[in-house]
């Protein structure tokens, strides 16, 4: 049996605690068992199962050596990184779901842990209960990975979602978000982006074996994305979803988060509601997708608990990752190609077409929104002002430099 302790008995790390007690017996067939003696913080909670085990000084956790791993579910940055350093200094493993601290820190924690013969693993800081962080570092390791490209953010694919089947505007599919419990009360990491470039920067480090900082990945959200640009998808066959992209190849890694057009070829246009879903491109596998639910009580906690069983299966060893502390510089991702779904009003349409080199024009009828939204939110006649084309297949900074000289222009998504 391997004593642990949680620290942060909040949604994620009492799921850690339930996670334990309702699967004792496969946790036990698989290391032996888990056994939760402390919880760290700074609140009572009467009447709790488990209220006997809540202390509120960190440093009996430490000092006790039967515990052999810490799963902290605390959230930031600043205490976090302080209680981890400590633990992993005296040699205890830690599991986290801190997405924050990992993208941070993570390449020193993985550091220190090797140094002090413990572990340092974050699988629920990226996909949730998805196993992405092992995919990478275990079960791909014979690959060259060309592309992880995903939607990695819940809260903003609930929004776009239920803006296509609510005939939703943004602002009442946040509100309705907000009211179901899926999106903070200041929702900006969600819906700006923040959360799912922290994520993609932590993969990307993961196959590159460097530090990316997230502030270096171009990064846009979806406050922007209206219904008319919904539409538009539509007649596409295709809709919107805030994407996370890190391509590979000789000259470096490039990275960005934006909304995409994605049409019904890919996989990732069947991701609804909270889902999340990453597909992942190497040489000799090719495409492979991983799917499920990207956050959420259980979901994170059963990721963290698959952690703490692997640090105990592995005890008085490093579970490597092969993360350095050597900043990764980004490839320009001006020179990605990509084609792009281009609203402009109908006086400058004729020009648009001839600067981007129009393959597609793109037409909103009534059929194709009765087919979509509900009867009286959006009509055809709301489009009598502008028109939208596909541009022909660029790089960014072309595109950039033909958009400038372009009269016009409502809006524009990547596709």
């Amino acid at each position: 049996m391997t004593e642990i302790a949680i620290f942060g008995y909040g949604t994620v790390g009492s799921g850690v605690a339930e996670v334990i007690g309702q699967n004792a017996a496969q946790i036990a067939q698989r290391c032996g068992g888990l056994h939760v003696k402390y919880i760290l913080d700074l609140r009572e909670f009467p009447g709790d199962p488990y209220e006997d085990r809540i202390v509120h000084d960190a440093a009996p956790i430490y000092a006790d050596p039967e515990i052999k791993v810490i799963c902290e579910t605390m959230g930031g940055a600043t205490f976090a990184y302080d209680y981890t350093k400590r633990a992993l200094s005296a040699g205890i493993s830690v599991c986290t779901s801190n997405k924050e601290l990992v993208e941070l820190h993570g390449a020193e924690l993985s550091r220190m842990a090797k140094e002090h013969g413990c572990s340092y693993l974050f699988e629920a800081s990226v996909g949730g209960g998805i196993p992405l962080i092992r995919t990478i570092t275990q079960a791909l390791t014979a690959e060259r990975i060309d592309c992880i490209c995903g939607i990695l953010n819940g809260t903003t694919n609930y929004i776009l979602h239920r803006m296509e089947t609510g005939g939703l505007d943004f602002e009442t599919a946040l509100k309705e978000a907000q009211d179901m419990g899926y999106a903070e009360k200041d929702p900006t990491a969600d819906i700006e982006g923040h959360d799912p470039c922290r994520k993609i920067a932590i993969l990307a480090s993961l196959v590159c074996g460097k530090k990316l900082d997230y502030n270096d990945i171009p990064m846009e959200g979806i406050s922007s994305i209206t219904l008319k640009d919904l539409a538009y998808a539509w007649a596409l066959d295709g809709t919107v979803k805030l994407i996370a992209k890190s391509e590979f190849s000789e000259d470096g890694c490039r990275a960005i988060v934006s909304p995409r057009v994605v049409t019904q070829d890919n996989p990732l246009y069947s991701v609804k509601d909270v889902f999340n879903a990453v597909l992942i491109h190497s040489n000799m596998l090719d495409d492979s997708m991983y799917y499920g639910r990207g956050a959420g009580k259980l979901a994170t906690a059963s990721a963290v608990v698959g952690d703490a069983v692997e640090c105990a299966q592995n005890a008085g060893r490093t579970v490597e990752c092969g993360w350095s502390e050597e900043k990764l510089a980004l490839a320009d991702c001006d020179e990605l190609k990509q084609k792009y779904l281009v609203r402009v009003k109908r006086d400058a349409a004729a020009k648009a077409k001839e600067i981007l080199s129009a393959e597609r024009e793109l037409l909103v009828t009534e059929e194709l929104l009765a087919g979509k939204i509900p009867a009286g939110v959006l009509d055809a006649s709301a489009f009598s002002d502008e028109e939208a084309l596909v541009s022909a297949c660029m790089t960014e900074r072309e595109f950039k430099k033909k958009i400038a000289q372009t009269d016009g222009v409502i809006h524009w998504i990547r596709m």
